[in-house]
């Protein structure tokens, strides 16, 4: 068994050769311990590596005996055999045990409190650092961060899901926002945020924010959202919407507390209770929530209101197409996005759905088919996924 005592070789009489210590880690060890940090037990963490879900870079490394490398759990890489499978808990702690790291994954190059590779985090802070409108040359930044142009995009689709200039644009509007609400004037927050002009961001105004950059600036005002609460298996569920479509589903079981979420996500805007006219839309809410509709992202019955990348779009649409009473896990809806080990960029695709059921975010899981963090409660997404198993065996 390789334990924690083992990262201190200077303690020992005589130091193992390295094929000695590879044969002593335990392939099959549950938890592994390193300075008082306890990695995933055994299985999640084959599962994460079958998976090659990025969302555990860093919280374990594996080793292979036959090859004597160590990897990140998103290695891309052929998966070894189990047997010849140990986890540690850090690159030390494979070291030490005699393993050498893993050429293609690069696992000391992970920076784990960013969770991106060191070629990654080092591109994101030269992109961010851009002033001016124009693009920056993707083939000066990947050559300063050490890989070619072509490496660095498919890293950054890897890792955060989007191409490098789509990680900019957000990083743009992100801080055009920002500048928004601290009260700058649409000119200052414009050039601010690196906006060479307003041309730019008053045509793709409701991309970007819902709304006109002065309309934002001013707090929302013009923007209008009616709210009607309703009862369900599952507890109260709020619906809100804008003339143009749904804004938020929200389930809870208070109905201020859900009136009082509706404020918070959307301070700026005025939120108002229904006054009827939102009847048919909380029914088609409900029907998909009873099983009585399926999902679906452009139901015309349920036209959406919402905001996200096209990352997140696509991930959105692929949770429509789980079938209900089914589960994919993170990994495997980014293997189904043509995205291989965007596991973590697909679970905040999830994490920021604003309309829960119509998009059914609840069918996605762990990697070792867990019922991760829900907004909505995890008790709540278990009790609606054995709904919807048990009317799918009807």
């Amino acid at each position: 068994m390789f334990t924690a005592g083992m990262t201190d070789m200077n303690r020992a009489l005589s130091v193992p050769s390295r094929a000695a210590l590879r044969d002593a880690a335990a392939p099959a060890a549950a938890t592994v311990v390193e300075n008082d940090v306890a990695i995933p037990d055994a299985g999640s963490c084959w599962e994460a590596l079958r998976q090659r879900d990025r969302g555990f870079n860093g919280r374990f490394y594996f080793s292979v005996k036959t090859t004597g490398v160590y990897c990140l759990p998103s290695c891309g890489a052929r998966t070894p055999r189990r047997e010849n499978v140990a986890f540690h808990a850090s690159c030390a702690a494979a070291e030490a045990a005699g393993f050498r790291p893993c050429k293609r994954c690069r696992p000391r190059e992970w920076i784990i409190d960013k969770g991106l590779s060191r070629a990654v985090a080092t591109a994101c802070r030269l992109l961010d650092a851009v002033d001016s409108d124009e693009t920056p040359s993707l083939e000066a930044v990947a050559r300063k961060v050490g890989v070619t142009a072509s490496t660095l995009t498919r890293r950054f689709q890897r890792e955060l899901g989007v191409s490098p200039r789509d990680w900019l644009a957000a990083r743009k509007t992100g801080r055009f926002k920002a500048a928004l609400k601290s009260g700058d004037s649409v000119t200052e927050a414009l050039y601010g945020a690196g906006y060479g002009s307003s041309s730019r961001v008053y045509e793709n105004s409701d991309k970007v924010l819902g709304m006109t950059p002065a309309t934002y600036r001013k707090g929302g005002a013009g923007a209008r959202i009616a709210y009607a609460i309703a009862g369900s298996d599952h507890g109260r569920v709020l619906v809100g919407a804008t003339h143009r479509g749904i804004a938020a589903v929200y389930l809870g079981d208070s109905d201020t507390k859900l009136a009082d979420d509706l404020h918070r996500d959307f301070p700026a805007a005025e939120i108002v209770p229904d006054d009827g006219a939102l009847g048919p839309r909380v029914q088609a809410v409900l029907a998909r929530l009873d099983g009585r509709k399926p999902s679906a992202i452009d139901a015309v019955d349920l036209p959406l209101d919402i905001v996200g990348t096209a990352f997140q779009w696509r991930v959105w649409k692929a949770l429509t197409e789980i079938p209900a009473g089914q589960t994919l896990t993170y990994g495997a809806i980014a293997e189904r996005l043509g995205e291989p080990g965007a596991a973590r960029a697909v679970g905040r695709a999830c994490a920021t759905n604003p309309v829960a059921v119509v998009v059914p975010c609840h069918r996605a899981v762990g990697s070792s088919g867990a019922l991760t963090g829900y907004r909505w409660g995890v008790d709540r997404k278990r009790k609606i996924l054995a709904e919807e198993k048990r009317r799918a065996v009807q």
